[in-house]
């Protein structure tokens, strides 16, 4: 198991009431989510896996494969991209790109991000897949990777189509997976304009300007949608996201997402309990050129719990027995159930820190007799 999938595995926790801390703050919108990205673990939501128009909030997903394109080198800042009919003729919010006249990848992420233009988003997917079609079946399995259980595209840009829906919970997952597996290109998220075209054009995030810890991410609007934003903050070591869906308006999707931020770093700490590659414990191993196996964790372990009550986590492993060689680093040997003020906080995967190769003929003979007296 790798740490990305291990990542996917733990995130969206239910969020759990603690005698000791206010409740979450009241939020006017049709969906929320907030969650500590360190611990991926969620903090407080309200209809998470309702199924919604996501708009342009679409274009997290968009980003996504062309950055992953940029990382794979099939895709590379400086490639000029020829403008379809297609393209420049989309509808809704655009960067004014025009066919004839040359735009390269890096002007056409600037236009997608800080723009929002849907024209951009057409060149991007008929750059990357060849058609818009094309992509978005890309866009459809690289969701699937990702675990968006609640998500089908259609389109690269978000314009409304009945088949066209995500939701709180996954549009969270997805806009946590870019911040990790892309930190070189995250950046461009907190860009509060761009100019193209003799066109300057400002960031529709308006949080970049109220709260100096917010970098990024997406907003998004259209009538059935209603006006919904992705943000993300950073105070200190701690990175928070929240996602508003269907807010009443403009102002109402910044202040209800400014509530939730306020809140996590408020009264929520995340704390790490293992480093990466400490050992939680060794555990027995059958049939093995080693007879313990290091397990833990491939990458620093981290858990959200109110303020103040870290010393009240109980942790608690359970190893799956009996282990029988071989088992190669990362696989899953356990799981480590957290509990705080007796309420089960939730439960991760603890697995192998080191390869444990399969004993020879006589090693394998003696613990096949000691399986067999268990």
């Amino acid at each position: 198991m790798t740490p990305t999938r291990l990542l996917v595995l733990l995130l969206f926790l239910p969020a759990l009431a603690f005698a000791d801390i206010p409740a979450p703050p009241a939020i006017t919108a049709k969906a929320w989510l907030l969650y500590d990205v360190n611990s991926a673990q969620a903090i407080t939501s309200a209809n998470e896996h309702e199924r919604v128009e996501p708009a342009s909030l679409t274009k997290l997903m968009t980003s996504y494969l062309a950055f992953a394109a940029l990382k794979q080198k099939t895709l590379t800042l400086e490639q000029v991209v020829q403008v379809s009919e297609l393209a420049w003729k989309a509808a809704g919010s655009r960067m004014f790109i025009e066919p004839g006249k040359p735009v390269n990848v890096d002007e056409l992420l600037n236009g997608m991000i800080v723009q929002s233009g849907n024209d951009a988003c057409i060149a991007l997917a008929e750059a990357i897949a060849g058609s818009e079609e094309v992509f978005a079946q890309m866009m459809n399995r690289e969701a699937q990777r990702l675990g968006m259980k609640d998500t089908n595209f259609t389109n690269a840009s978000g314009l409304s189509d009945a088949k066209h829906y995500s939701s709180a919970h996954d549009l969270g997952l997805l806009a946590a997976a870019l911040i990790r597996d892309f930190p070189e290109y995250y950046p461009r998220y907190a860009q509060r304009e761009y100019r193209y075209n003799n066109i300057n054009q400002p960031n529709r995030n308006r949080l970049l300007w109220v709260d100096p810890n917010v970098d990024g991410m997406k907003t998004g609007y259209t009538e059935n949608a209603g006006f919904c934003l992705v943000a993300s903050a950073k105070r200190g070591a701690r990175r928070l996201l929240s996602v508003v869906l269907g807010a009443n308006s403009d102002s109402g999707r910044v202040q209800e997402s400014q509530k939730l931020l306020n809140y996590g770093f408020q009264f929520y700490d995340s704390v790490k309990l293992y480093d990466k590659g400490q050992a939680v414990s060794t555990l027995e191993v059958l049939k093995g050129t080693e007879n313990r196996v290091k397990a833990g964790f491939l990458s620093d372990f981290y858990v959200s719990v109110p303020r103040g009550l870290a010393d009240q986590l109980k942790a608690d492993l359970v190893s799956m027995q009996p282990l029988v060689a071989p088992i190669g680093v990362g696989q899953k040997v356990g799981t480590v159930k957290l509990a705080l003020q007796n309420k089960p906080l939730g439960e991760y995967s603890v697995v192998a820190l080191h390869d444990v190769p399969i004993a020879g003929f006589f090693g394998r003979t003696w613990d096949s007799m000691r399986l067999w007296f268990k």
